[in-house]
């Protein structure tokens, strides 16, 4: 056996060089840039990237997309963001001038709970009739790509029937003067029926 002390007197004169200590470091190094280092280090960027994503679109909520809407008769380009049941729509008119409108609310289950409208069921909302009181006492009636004057439409009881179509689908509204309107695609919603607040 080796006595201890004798090993250190013959091997404690030895010193290394600059240079190998210098690339002893620099092996070293380069053993602790392994290629499962890169995959953990990709994996944990990605990571950290989605995280990110999901935050982002958390804070901005919803769905947003452009779509194709009538507005006054007129197909219009507008962007439409969705959260939670409702619905903000931004578009431009034939002037340039910049409009915003909104909608949307909540649908009753036959347990009697309540949820968020669907985008369907929101799609389907703007798609109804829009009825307009102009300034001058005129009322306008729009559907789709159809614009129709009923000022003079109005019976004694203030109400109004109306027949739409778009292609082979009709839609019969009445209308309650400055009271709101009910559609049907059977029959015409009648003035006992019709809830009115007046």
């Amino acid at each position: 056996m080796i006595d201890k002390k004798q090993y250190q007197r013959t091997f404690g004169v030895l010193h290394a060089s600059g240079d190998f200590l210098k690339e002893e470091t620099f092996m070293q190094t380069k053993r602790h840039f392994s290629v499962r280092r890169i995959v953990f280090l990709c994996a944990a960027v990605i990571l950290v990237v989605s995280m990110a994503t999901v935050c982002y679109a958390k804070d901005v909520g919803g769905i947003q997309r452009t779509i194709q809407l009538w507005v006054h008769g007129d197909q219009t380009s507008a962007v439409m963001d969705i959260q939670d049941g409702h619905y903000t729509l931004t578009y431009e008119d034939a002037q340039g001038n910049s409009h915003e409108r909104g909608g949307g609310g909540v649908a009753y289950e036959p347990d009697g709970s309540e949820r968020p409208l669907t985008e369907e069921e929101l799609m389907e909302q703007l798609n109804m009739p829009e009825v307009e009181y102009q300034e001058d006492g005129s009322v306008w009636i729009y559907y789709m790509d159809q614009a129709m004057e009923i000022t003079d439409r109005f019976n004694e009881e203030n109400f109004c029937f109306v027949t739409l179509k778009d292609g082979a689908d009709v839609l019969y509204v009445t209308i309650k003067y400055n009271d709101g309107f009910a559609c049907s695609s059977i029959a015409y919603v009648q003035p006992s029926e019709f809830n009115t607040s007046k």
